[in-house]
């Protein structure tokens, strides 16, 4: 048989044709300018490897530093001027739909990249501990490659080298970020949270101290991270049998009966209910993870405790924002039909995961261990704001994120300051008496205490405030309450820690405060600013959040 007629049976066979086929090849349509945010920070992400490989390495700190901090100012130039063009009003779908610009996108983009700038400078931290061979050291180890105590790493200490690859990884990380609330389809959705997960496992194994500590948080991290990727992507091929695509308006349409044409390969299994709960659940549980929400918290005390400070805090507010920014848009965008199906689970979650973090911070006593379980409660409080179903729904949420992540870093940044000869001093019992030792360091540690509890005039209150209001509204009472008594029960162990801070005798051999650079000064500066400004008049950024509430469709 010839040639000829063998590639007439395949072509036929497949159902195509053997005419002259259509030359003309249609270009992708890119958006260049609206997707500048992220593309500025994936740039400078990958000039820092660049850095790494080409420059000398008594020179590469500086630089990576420079580049880093020049790449996220400009980066929220960009959302801002973006903002001011209208995009936030008139929403705009970008790179083939694959990406939505509009007010949620915009707002939670711009808190990520300020609290970034913020969570960088304490990773820059060099005056912390002791010169070490008469190098200056930070947070991380001196040669990730090295066995923990080998000679290698000794020599590396020696040497003085340091780890300026952790910048190019946490650009990486902020560049997923920037796309995850913005993602208007499910693939580009979970390609977003590889991008940012993967450098995050790395940045919790890069301790200089505690390194088998570390070593096995980032592990934890790892494998549990994995387990949830694999929920979330399963439920993502459910969907798409669902509704014949991962486009969020299809598989709304879909959900929605309004749909008019019908994929044949799928006709059996579009409309599936079974598929849209199955798929929709294992979404769900994928994003549950990423916020830390009970049960799927489980990896969150040990991370915290075993990351490097500075990644925890950056870990622990940004990481939050992005991953409740995709909640928001999956519930409002794509199952706004299935509110009745999901809200009680939500519901469930909600009620566990504040009084679980509540009760169980209760008995913690490393800070960091304390302040994660407190995480995990915060966490329930804004998924009550979630729940709610209402423009002060969103509207609540974004103000509370961007209230709560500032906190957040500012308060991982004092516990970097109280150290004694194995470095940070996380166990309570060293922080005794730290308010008569150091005074100016216990007031600024309580005045983030008293945000996390929601006291009165601190961003905490305002933000507990707007969420609670929406659930109200919404009808759901019930779960104010319960975020109510869970406050209350929160508020318990935060006071603890101010009057050991304040009330106690401090012990002979406890622990210093180090004096930081202006570096990690701004970080916790701007944390005292944005909490008290937040708290005494919080009325324009509601307005301004309740502006950016509206969500591309």
């Amino acid at each position: 048989m010839s040639a000829t007629a063998v590639h007439s049976l395949w072509t036929t066979a497949g159902g195509w044709t053997t005419a002259a086929p259509d030359q003309t090849f249609k270009a992708p349509a890119i958006e260049y300018g609206q997707l500048a945010p992220v593309l500025i920070v994936i740039g400078a992400a990958v000039l820092g490897i660049l850095v790494e490989a080409f420059v000398p390495r008594r020179a590469r700190y500086h630089t990576q530093v420079f580049l880093t901090v020049v790449a996220l100012a400009a980066s929220f130039a960009a959302v801002v001027a973006l903002a001011a063009d209208g995009y936030a009003s008139e929403p705009h779908l970008a790179a083939m739909k694959a990406i939505a610009i509009d007010g949620p996108t915009l707002f939670l983009q711009g808190t990520i990249l300020l609290v970034s700038v913020v969570a960088v400078f304490t990773f820059a931290e060099r005056r912390l501990d002791p010169e070490s061979h008469g190098n200056r050291v930070d947070s991380f180890v001196a040669q990730a490659g090295a066995v923990p105590g080998s000679d290698g790493e000794k020599a590396a200490v020696r040497a003085g080298f340091t780890t300026t690859e952790v910048f190019p990884l946490v650009l990486f990380c902020i560049a997923g970020m920037l796309v995850f609330p913005a993602a208007n389809d499910l693939l580009t959705l979970f390609i977003a949270l590889e991008v940012f997960s993967l450098p995050l496992y790395l940045l919790c194994a890069l301790a200089r101290r505690k390194r088998l500590m570390s070593q096995e948080s980032a592990v934890k991290y790892f494998l549990l991270g994995a387990f949830s990727s694999a929920f979330f992507l399963f439920g993502i091929a459910l969907l798409y049998g669902y509704a014949g695509s991962l486009s969020y308006a299809r598989i709304a349409e879909v959900v929605d009966g309004s749909v008019l044409e019908i994929d044949p390969a799928l006709a059996d299994t579009m409309g599936n209910d079974v598929l849209l709960l199955i798929g929709g659940a294992m979404v769900l549980t994928g994003l549950l993870f990423k916020v830390g929400a009970v049960p799927f918290h489980m990896w969150t005390p040990d991370v915290y405790q075993g990351a490097p400070t500075p990644v925890t805090g950056f870990m622990a507010a940004a990481t939050k924002v992005a991953a409740f920014g995709a909640l928001l848009r999956l519930i409002y965008v794509v199952l706004p039909g299935l509110t009745w199906d999901w809200r009680p689970v939500m519901w469930g979650v909600a009620i566990l995961t504040m009084l679980g973090g509540a009760i169980v911070a209760i008995t913690q006593t490393d800070i960091k261990r304390m302040l994660a379980y407190s995480s995990v409660a915060h966490a329930g409080f804004i998924l009550s704001g979630v729940i709610a179903t209402n423009p002060n729904g969103i509207s609540s949420v974004l103000f509370y994120l961007a209230a709560y992540s500032f906190v957040t870093v500012g308060a991982f940044a004092v516990v970097t300051l109280v150290r004694d000869a194995g470095g940070e001093a996380t166990h309570l019992s060293k922080w005794a008496g730290l308010g008569r030792r150091s005074p100016l360091v216990a007031a600024v540690f309580a005045v983030f205490l008293l945000a996390f509890a929601g006291i009165p005039l601190t961003s905490g209150f305002s933000g507990k405030f707007a969420v609670f209001k929406a659930a109200a509204e919404s009808g759901a009472g019930t779960l104010v309450v319960v975020g109510v008594i869970s406050s209350a029960i929160a508020a318990f162990f935060y006071i603890r820690v101010i009057v050991l801070m304040f009330f106690s005798e401090p012990k002979a051999d406890g622990p210093t405060v180090a004096v930081p650079s202006p570096l990690t000064m701004t970080t916790i500066g701007v944390g005292v600013a944005v909490t008290l400004v937040l708290g005494l008049a919080p009325q324009y950024f509601l307005d301004l959040a309740g502006q950016a509430g509206v969500f591309a469709r």
